[in-house]
């Protein structure tokens, strides 16, 4: 018999047409996780694992009604967005979340640039991300390329990111996850973690040599606001989820010529 999912995730985010990242990586690590995903699409893309070739995007105004529907049918326990491409975007996100999800938390991952370099936010949009969307995040997952726009500073070492990650803490989200993939370090992957009481919890892993990265934001973002969903802390959400990543990259298929995809039907237990 199969386990009724547990924890609903509205995704609000873009699609890859690749499978790599976007809805579809969402999609499938929530499902993973044991979860009930659900979707707002926010653009497509068309892309494989050489690059984003073109953006088709969504109105503002049908986004908001993919949200209003599924918050007002089926509700969520976490709500996960991901790329929002416009400054109009996001600001309809921002009012559709102030009135049909109140109290409902929040995983915020500002995407910017797509694996292969593409922009995926547009340049004026990232003030309206500041403003918006960064203070009603319960936690934001920023990379360093993305902590260093929108705390406007340099972030290539762990002091900066540190540095970066209390800047935009003061923003107002609960919570920091900077994934530091891109920091100087040789053999290890270093995440930042500043929680609570301005609490830095620093989380590492050995650096797996592969090209097959596409989507690891998006995966692990997606990981964190299931766990949330299903009642666990924040804490144990992201080292849960830190260790989905971890492994679905090294359960990678190896498919394509480029950036390829996570191997995402890997699953580790939902609630440990």
């Amino acid at each position: 018999m199969t386990p009724t999912p547990q924890g609903r995730v509205l995704i609000v985010a873009g699609s890859d047409s690749g499978g790599g990242a976007g809805i579809q990586a969402d999609i499938k690590t929530v499902t993973a996780l044991g979860g009930y995903a659900m979707t707002a699409i926010t653009a497509l893309t068309a892309q494989n694992t050489h690059g984003v070739e073109a953006i088709h995007e969504v109105p503002p105004e049908f986004i908001q009604h993919q949200m209003r529907l599924v918050l007002d049918d089926i509700g969520a326990d976490c709500i996960k967005l991901g790329m929002l491409h416009s400054a109009a975007v996001i600001e309809a996100v921002a009012e559709t979340l102030d009135n049909h999800a109140a109290g409902i938390p929040v995983v915020a991952d500002p995407v910017m640039v797509a694996k292969g370099g593409a922009a995926l936010l547009q340049g004026d949009a990232v003030q309206a991300l500041r403003h918006h969307i960064v203070p009603r995040a319960s936690i934001l997952t920023p990379n360093t390329h993305e902590a260093a726009a929108l705390a406007g500073m340099e972030v290539t070492t762990r002091d900066q990111a540190a540095h970066a990650a209390r800047a935009l803490a003061t923003l107002g989200p609960e919570a920091i996850l900077l994934t530091g993939g891109h920091l100087e370090a040789d053999d290890a992957v270093i995440d930042l973690f500043l929680h609570g009481e301005n609490t830095l919890d620093v989380f590492q892993h050995p650096r797996i040599d592969t090209p097959h990265t596409h989507g690891t934001g998006c995966t692990l973002a997606s990981a964190v606001a299931t766990g949330i969903a299903q009642g666990l802390d924040m804490r144990a959400a992201v080292i849960r989820a830190r260790h989905y990543v971890y492994e679905a990259i090294k359960a990678a298929p190896g498919l394509g010529g480029g950036h390829g995809p996570l191997g995402h039907g890997h699953t580790v237990a939902p609630f440990n």
